[in-house]
């Protein structure tokens, strides 16, 4: 069975040269957010959902929801998301080409701080990305920028300025309430908001068909439902009864034989994780000319490659471009990035979507595992001041 991750993508391609290019690669505490797990900050200039009052009592002493409510008070605090980058490729000629690639996901509003929106989704929603665009329950959109990532959790919070945010936009949106997966049973139906297909908004519900699922491309444990989950809906929220956040969708089992096996991060899992992504530095894409580079050459080691030598996963160096700083600031060839200013990498390509919010002359901590003289590996931070692009 094959797992599918669901961002939905478009492409276009436009020839641009015909030269053939060939790339080298170059804990926080939690405070001050004015929303998260069930608290509220003062000055807040968005309200909370509301999620008092839906569900009731009947005569029999059942519990029973009304989902046209459930449904209403949620919607404020899901968003669309939509996603453009531009990659070179080589063309049928030995040329090369601009690829634009769009991307749709969702997400949802957790919170507030230092004037910002703060937005939870999937990090396969966003990355890579050049441009990331919301779209609130208005239909009016802003562009937001990386606050930050967890690639191995598939997790990220982006950042809108809330002074981008109109006042009557302000008024109809809402943060959302964040409730227990570990109360979750097994049965109990839930509902998912997200953006399928790239369409807008969307509601599906079904139930609980498992917790704690594994399933290959995600280090952690999942919900499983038999909510529709589809392409775009990655990023949005997985609604219990209470209209309350218990999971991130995620993906789905894309196989004719199955029907009805979608995923979801289970939100207790990953709040602690989600508190750190909140209190980061907000990241802007710098320029082509202006970008950073470590001036090293780099192998991934995957998770199959770890087991079979030993070795950590990670991003490893295998030699160095002339005019870098890496050697010099006690880099080696042979040791294995895992991090970069706070941040997990776990491949060469994640770690240039860090980079690329780094000017050269800036300086950043490199998370590395290097061999020790017991044969095993050790971990150091290493700082390393960025040269400029065309030195790599």
């Amino acid at each position: 069975m094959k797992t599918k991750w669901n961002k939905m993508l478009k492409t276009t391609v436009a020839v641009t040269g015909c030269a053939v290019l060939f790339g080298v690669i170059g804990g926080v505490a939690f405070q001050g957010v004015n929303y998260i797990g069930g608290k509220i900050g003062e000055g807040n200039q968005i309200a909370q959902a509301d999620t008092s009052g839906l569900t009731q009592v009947s005569d029999s002493g059942t519990t029973e929801t009304d989902l046209t409510k459930l449904v209403e008070e949620s919607m404020p605090f899901v968003v669309s998301i939509q996603s453009m980058s531009v990659q070179e490729v080589k063309d049928f000629f030995g040329g090369t080409q601009q690829q634009t690639q769009e991307g749709a996901g969702s997400g949802f509003i957790i919170g507030e701080k230092d004037n910002e929106l703060l937005i939870v989704t999937n990090y396969h929603v966003i990355e890579g990305a050049d441009t990331l665009t919301v779209t609130f329950v208005d239909e009016t959109s802003v562009e937001v920028n990386v606050k930050g990532t967890d690639s191995e959790r598939d997790l990220a919070v982006v950042a809108a300025s809330l002074d981008d945010i109109g006042s009557d936009t302000k008024s109809q949106i809402k943060t959302a309430t964040l409730g227990s997966s570990d109360d979750l049973q097994v049965g109990e139906e839930v509902i998912a908001i997200g953006n399928a297909l790239g369409y807008g908004q969307s509601v599906t519900n079904g139930i609980v068909s498992a917790k704690d699922r594994e399933i290959d491309g995600y280090n952690g444990k999942l919900i499983q439902t038999n909510a529709a989950i589809n392409p775009g809906n990655s990023g949005g929220a997985l609604l219990n009864s209470k209209g309350e956040v218990v999971g991130i969708n995620c993906a789905k089992i894309n196989d004719q034989s199955v029907e009805g096996m979608g995923y979801a991060i289970q939100i207790s899992d990953v709040s602690g994780i989600i508190e750190d992504l909140m209190n980061q530095a907000t990241k802007e894409k710098v320029a082509d000319e202006e970008r950073g580079s470590l001036g090293v050459q780099v192998l991934d080691i995957d998770a199959a490659t770890a087991e079979q030598y030993q070795m950590p996963e990670g991003v490893y160096i295998r030699g160095f471009t002339e005019g870098g700083n890496a050697e010099e600031a006690g880099l080696r060839q042979g040791y294995i990035i895992t991090g970069i200013n706070g941040t997990k990498v776990s491949t060469g390509e994640e770690l240039q979507n860090q980079l690329s919010y780094c000017k050269a002359g800036e300086t950043v901590t490199l998370t590395v595992q290097y061999p020790d003289n017991s044969g095993s590996y050790a971990e150091k931070e290493v700082e390393v001041t960025l040269t400029n692009t065309s030195g790599r």
